[in-house]
Formats: C-alpha cells, structure tokens, sequence
C-alpha cells in the first residue's frame, strides 16, 4: 500500500490530519486519538500539539462534532512508532519523508524565489496603478494588485486561495510567470504606453510563454 499524503498548513507549518494517518492504517480514528491524548506531553516535546473540531456535514443525520489533531512531522513519525512496525506502517512512513520533503522544497522555493519576484511584481504594478492615475484613471491601487494576481492565475489555471496547494513544479512557473509579467510591464511602461496597453502587453506575454515554455515545464500538459 503507498498513497500520496497531502499536507495543510497552520500557521505557516506543514502538518498532517491524525484522521487521515488513522485512515491509511486502518484504524479507527478514536483509537489514534487516545493514543494522542495518551502520550500528548511526550508529542508536545516535538511543537505545539493544536487540536481542531469539525462540524458533521451539512444535511447528515446527527453526528458530535468530531475533534482532530494536526501533526508536524516528528510528531506524525512518533505516532507511527507507537504502532507495530507492520507492511502498511512501513509505507506510511515511505509516504510521509515523501510529503514533508516536498512540502520543505516547495516552501524554499516560495522563500527564495517566488515571495521576491511576487514582490517584485507588484512593485511594478505600483507604477502601473500610477500611470494610470496620471491617465485620468480612479481605479484605486489595490484593483491592479488584484487583477494582476487574477491575471496569472487564470494563465496558471488555479482558483483563488489555490496557490498554496501547487506543485513545485507549478510554483516555480508561478515564479518564472512574474518575472515575465513584471519585466514586460517595465518595458511597456518605460516606453510610454498608457496602463490599459501596458497591462495588455504582460498578459500577452504571460500567455505566449505559458503556450511554449510554460506547457513544457509541465510536461506538455495545461497547468
């Protein structure tokens, strides 16, 4: 058995759900807590141990509201090593180096890269906004941010609030996407271009790069 974990972030910090560590061992949910709850002061010796609850589903038939933990990565280790070391805990274990790996690699790709071409960006798109103030324009500031980020998601494929769920793969085009959009809205800008022109030239630009680079750093395939 090997099966993709997805991770959540609280509080800037990859954790894992117990119930879905429950669920990849088989367990009853229950039993994993009182493991939790059992041995809480040893988990905490590795971070803050956070607890959540959740609400039945809107529409089910009763239900109490169910209550969670969300576990770092040494801690998700330790709960495994409180069970039998069996086939499936095994791969569990496996599975987890896998996603917390990732999760690190995608986090110093968005510290070093992504965050200062995403500030980068926006710094341009400042000057964008005043270009167009100058042109008569009362949008207000925030309205460029906006359509910009609106922009390259739509470009990337991805809703709002989906940025965080990204492969490294689609964040480092993400990356290379605002590199693109803030050097072509310099250009346009520096060549006089009114802000309605200048915003037209970086999407276009974004687009052309995302049809052939773009589709090839993705393996050929739409974001």
């Amino acid at each position: 058995m090997s099966n993709a974990i997805t991770l959540v972030q609280f509080k800037g910090e990859a954790r894992v759900d117990s119930r879905l560590l429950a669920g990849q061992l088989d367990n009853q949910h229950k039993a994993s807590m009182a493991l939790i709850d059992r041995y809480a002061a040893k988990f905490k010796r590795f971070g803050a141990l956070p607890f959540q609850m959740e609400k039945p589903t809107a529409g089910s038939a009763g239900g109490r509201p169910e209550r969670y933990a969300l576990l770092n990565e040494d801690q998700s280790y330790y709960l495994l090593s409180l069970s039998r070391n069996t086939e499936i805990v095994v791969d569990l274990k496996a599975d987890l180096i896998a996603a917390f790996r990732e999760a690190r690699d995608r986090a110093s790709v968005t510290d070093t890269q992504y965050l200062p071409l995403y500030h980068a960006m926006h710094d341009e798109v400042a000057a964008l906004a005043r270009r167009a103030k100058e042109c008569g324009s009362s949008t207000p500031e925030r309205m460029f941010h906006i359509n910009a980020n609106k922009a390259l998601n739509a470009v990337m494929g991805i809703a709002s609030g989906e940025r965080d769920t990204l492969t490294i793969e689609q964040r480092l085009l993400l990356t290379t996407l605002q590199a693109v959009w803030r050097n072509h809205l310099h250009a346009s800008l520096e060549h006089g271009d009114d802000h309605h022109e200048a915003f037209r030239k970086a999407k276009a630009a974004v687009l052309a790069y995302m049809t052939g680079v773009g589709a090839l750093l993705l393996g050929g395939r739409a974001a």
